[in-house]
């Protein structure tokens, strides 16, 4: 095994740019200006969001032509990918965009060593880096760089698409339907779906000025952690729809009482996961331990906003108890606390958290989510394995190695289908070992 993992390391390696180029608009699009709101702001200290696709089979060079063309389509309604970073005179962040600008960055590389199924096989992400662009690089540099930029690259026996997302400008709801939107051009469509609603400041329109400056000592790793941080390890596992059924059940069949409201497969799986990464940290039972879910405000905002709402509409929920309250009480009491976070979490909420952060704000790194925490980002309910751009259906997707820290988790719709949910987990190398041998947690018990 460890042979199999240094050869895939030595292909990963031998990763060779071709060429760079740009695709912009279509058409002529005329300058465009929209502020950054309240919901947008704090992501400017994190990374680019990173996501990679992987395929098997076509012809590359018509691959990329096809992509090529169609990407030229789809910006034509969001030409704000194509754009940069700006602030206004009062130093209002924006995203702009005018048609003398570059667009987006493609790159085309080749790693003719490496196969799909190598790629599928892997269960960690470090491996994925030379796949993805923009390692280490902060969503503030789109003040200079390109907000999107996307990597083709020749596989043995298929095509590897890494993109790199400015997350200052989209979240994850965001981030799908853009690509499903161009997988349905590249299919022959002359429509989209849903076409983007582009008016961010009818979700927010308070005007907040920032001075941000670039970090005084650039990050060691593309992780955010300096050479003295602990060593993180990530591992990607697959929950089986038998799997999520049973995990749902038992955490149902404890209900606190008759009254209660049923706890969603989200919960069950979010609390199946938080007790078992605390317990394979070994805390002590009075030690607090946060969960924290960034959860979509598309349909929570009054007055709600359009499923494409183009833009970053999430908020971090977080909730805390002690490890040992979490660990010595049967899994539906963790399951009503994030149930009541979740659920107290209305447009009242949301209106207050803004407000206290616009008096004054305070931009978080990506990595402060909360002591001992358990933080999910993404969601099972993104249609990824729907992303077809005409040569079928993605064998994986993954997410990159930035913005990953200590608890970090991203859910992702199953492989298999149905109800089944694959989790990427990022732990201390000590407790992820102790993680990946509880056969509870794996649920091979």
């Amino acid at each position: 095994m460890a042979g199999d993992a240094g050869r895939k390391e030595e292909e990963i390696s031998k990763v060779k740019i071709r060429s760079k180029t740009h695709v912009k608009p279509g058409k002529i699009i005329g300058r465009k200006e929209c502020q950054l709101v309240t919901f947008d702001l704090p992501y400017l200290a994190f990374y680019y969001n990173q996501k990679l696709l992987f395929y098997k089979g076509g012809e590359f060079e018509e691959q990329v032509e096809k992509l090529k063309d169609g990407l030229r389509v789809i910006l034509e309604e969001f030409y704000q990918l194509g754009g940069k970073l700006g602030k206004d005179e009062e130093g209002v962040f924006r995203v702009e965009y005018d048609d003398d600008m570059e667009g987006v960055e493609v790159l085309e590389a080749i790693a003719d060593g490496l196969t799909v199924d190598q790629l599928a096989a892997d269960e960690s992400t470090s491996s994925f880096k030379d796949l993805i662009p923009y390692n280490g690089v902060l969503n503030l540099t789109g003040l200079h760089r390109p907000l999107l930029s996307v990597q083709l690259t020749k596989l043995k026996d298929g095509l590897a698409m890494g993109c790199a997302f400015n997350h200052a400008i989209l979240d994850g709801t965001s981030t799908w339907h853009f690509m499903s939107s161009w997988a349905q051009i590249c299919r022959g469509s002359n429509s989209i779906a849903a076409p983007p609603f582009l008016e961010r400041t009818k979700a927010r329109a308070t005007r907040v000025k920032l001075e941000l400056s670039f970090p005084p000592n650039p990050v060691a790793s593309s992780n955010g952690h300096t050479d003295q941080a602990p060593q993180l390890r990530e591992k990607f596992f697959r929950f089986s729809e038998a799997a999520i059924d049973k995990i749902k059940s038992k955490v149902n069949s404890n209900q606190p009482s008759a009254a209660s409201k049923p706890f969603s497969t989200f919960q069950s799986l979010a609390v199946h996961i938080w007790q078992h990464v605390t317990q394979a940290r070994c805390l002590k039972p009075e030690d607090y331990t946060v969960f924290t879910v960034f959860a979509d405000c598309r349909k929570r905002v009054d007055p709600p906003m359009p499923d494409g709402y183009f833009g970053n509409l999430i908020q971090a929920i977080f909730t805390v108890t002690a490890a040992g309250l979490l660990l010595a009480n049967p899994s539906d009491f963790g399951a009503s606390v994030i149930q009541k976070a979740i659920e107290a979490h209305n447009a009242k909420a949301i209106e207050e958290r803004n407000k206290e952060w616009e008096a004054a704000p305070k931009i978080f790194e990506f990595k402060d989510a909360g002591v001992n925490c358990v933080a999910v980002g993404s969601s099972p309910r993104f249609k990824v394995y729907d992303v077809d751009f005409g040569w079928g259906k993605p064998e994986g997707v993954r997410s990159g190695s930035n913005n990953r820290f200590d608890g970090m988790v991203y859910l992702y719709q199953g492989k298999s289908g149905g109800r089944s949910i694959d989790v990427e987990i990022t732990l201390e190398a000590g407790t992820m070992k102790l993680l990946e041998k509880d056969k509870e947690f794996l649920m091979q018990v």
